[in-house]
């Protein structure tokens, strides 16, 4: 089979993934990379189609073992890309968000106008490391399908069920109503996450805010309990993710 071209009509086309609007519309994205692609193909039918330069289908022949693959040019590979260094494979995948009622159980996690993609992708990782039930991408967050937030997870956005809400406050009443006490992560927090092992051990959501400006006054006071982190040097805050992983590795401890 001769590779595909980069100015092959379809491989256009796919490029048009790159765009939110246009990832939206079809309800497709690209997963860029054997994390990512291993991740997909962990879910029945995610996965539509494989791109691979020759160099990446022979590099990753276990993990595209029995799996048809297209072949494409290097510069076309770049073209899919949007890593410095492509890997040299990209999956085409369907979205694979869920609805907000399917994230539920004893640990999950609210990400509120998270920005950054390199930021909601690590809170990704750090809840499927943490053993959390799923993720809520609310309000104003990055979307998940933005290829630095795939390849951030590391693969955990296939691992765990992820789910968009444009409300944070219906983000907020839809983890109450299954049960879930919501903790708001906030330095000014009335509990201290050292002594809130009585809050910790209790079925919760983790509700995170802006890296920027944090949480919204409403936001907080809808929230069952503010939690915060003890500065001890002097540092003036923590960044958003590794803030995230102290909270959800307090309550994965409290919880086992």
């Amino acid at each position: 089979m001769t590779p595909l071209a980069a100015g092959n009509a379809r491989l256009k086309e796919i490029r048009k993934l790159a765009r939110r609007a246009v990832r939206t519309e079809r309800r497709q994205f690209l997963a860029d990379g054997p994390k990512a692609i291993e991740g997909a193909l962990g879910i029945e039918g995610c996965v539509l189609e494989i791109f691979a330069t020759e160099a990446g289908a022979e590099t990753y022949a276990s993990l595209l073992a029995d799996q048809p693959v297209t072949l494409v040019e290097d510069r076309a590979m770049a073209g899919l890309s949007d890593s410095v260094t492509p890997a040299g494979v990209v999956a085409l995948c369907r979205f694979l968000d869920v609805p907000i009622t399917d994230v539920a159980g004893p640990l999950v996690v609210i990400c509120a106008d998270v920005r950054d993609p390199g930021n909601a992708g690590t809170v990704i990782r750090c809840a499927d490391a943490a053993g959390a039930s799923g993720v809520i991408l609310a309000g104003d967050s990055v979307d998940l399908y933005n290829p630095k937030t795939i390849r951030a997870s590391v693969g955990s956005a296939f691992h765990l069920p992820v789910a968009i809400e444009r409300d944070p406050l219906v983000a907020v009443e839809a983890a109450k109503s299954a049960g879930l006490t919501v903790l708001a992560a906030d330095m000014h927090g009335e509990a201290d996450i050292f002594e809130a092992d009585n809050l910790l051990v209790e079925p919760s959501a983790w509700l995170f805010g802006n890296e920027a400006w944090g949480l919204t006054d409403e936001l907080t006071a809808a929230a069952d309990h503010v939690v915060s982190i003890p500065i001890f040097g002097r540092a003036e805050s923590l960044n958003l993710s590794t803030a995230a992983a102290l909270c959800l590795y307090a309550s994965a401890r409290a919880q086992r």
